[in-house]
């Protein structure tokens, strides 16, 4: 299954090439987003060109679904421009059925849907893989030697995958030895206290109640709640800042690292030039042209 969020810029057109490069792939493919093509088919309050004579007709010809939900999905800044349905979700072979909610949260226009599904598929983390710029190839290289067996007798199938299997099993070892661990950081990024993250919840909700009412009053609310937050995330760097500088002792080292983070500057790079080329070359000097000596018998 192949899961695609996709956004289209009111200015680009919608081409059937790029609908068929995100669903003619094969396999049960899920796109959601926002393609700026309207149509009452899934909700709009009205039907575009792009909606109405690209979207609409791929999807009847390519057995697509297209799903809208039933509330607008973005109230926008402009009070003269009327909420409506932009983001929507095209799906293709999938055996199982496709559900939108909408929800009130972050300060953007659009409001963000969560997409529920009978698939009840289960997502492992994959494994992490080992930073193989740290890696020491030359021990690398001397633990395959040390793990490979080289007795090897591949009288059938079983035997061959069992070869397989360990080999695969050997090389993931010896990278592990050859390759230094990387270092934990020893001072983690510092959480926002619950108080500022209250205040940024209700700035959050009236801001969303500003752009469903379009009243002024939240709008002052709403700065006011901004300032407040922009005035104590402040206030609560400048005292994390200053609880880091107390808690440095030469003693631990901790003082000299501060330091060398401190007067680590890095180096500007020049400024490139599209005839930084070409004036290198004519400020080459050319090479004499070579003189043959030549004989002629008479």
């Amino acid at each position: 299954m192949i899961i695609i969020a996709t956004y289209l810029s009111p200015y680009l057109a919608l081409i059937g090439a790029k609908l068929t490069a995100c669903l003619g792939l094969g396999l049960p493919v899920l796109m959601a987003g926002d393609l700026n093509a309207k149509h009452v088919d899934w909700n709009s309050r009205l039907s575009t060109r792009g909606g109405r004579g690209i979207l609409r007709d791929y999807a009847d010809e390519n057995s697509c679904l297209i799903f809208g939900q039933d509330s607008p999905t973005t109230n926008p800044h402009n009070p003269s421009v009327s909420p409506d349905v932009l983001d929507i979700v095209i799906t293709k072979n999938l055996s199982f059925s496709v559900y939108l909610t909408s929800c009130s949260a972050l300060t953007s226009d659009h409001l963000p849907f969560l997409i529920d599904t009978a698939c009840r598929s289960s997502f492992h983390h994959p494994p992490d893989r080992p930073d193989v710029r740290r890696t020491y190839w030359v021990d690398f290289q001397c633990h395959l030697e040390d793990l490979i067996p080289f007795e090897l007798e591949l009288l059938n199938k079983i035997a061959f995958d069992t070869l397989v299997e360990n080999f695969s099993g050997v090389v993931l070892e010896a990278l592990a030895a050859s390759t230094s661990k990387r270092r934990l950081r020893d001072d983690p990024r510092p959480l926002i206290p619950d108080g500022i993250q209250d205040e940024i919840r209700l700035s959050e909700t009236v801001r969303r109640q500003w752009q469903i009412i379009r009243d002024l009053a939240p709008t002052v609310k709403v700065n006011r709640l901004q300032m407040s937050v922009t005035r104590r995330l402040n206030e609560c760097r400048n005292e994390q800042w200053s609880a880091t500088l107390e808690s440095l002792y030469p003693e631990d080292q901790s003082l000299w690292r501060m330091t060398k983070l401190g007067m680590k500057i890095l180096t500007p790079s020049p400024p490139w030039s599209p005839w930084g080329s070409l004036s290198q070359t004519l400020r080459k000097p050319k090479p004499l042209p070579t003189v043959r000596k030549l004989s002629f018998n008479l």
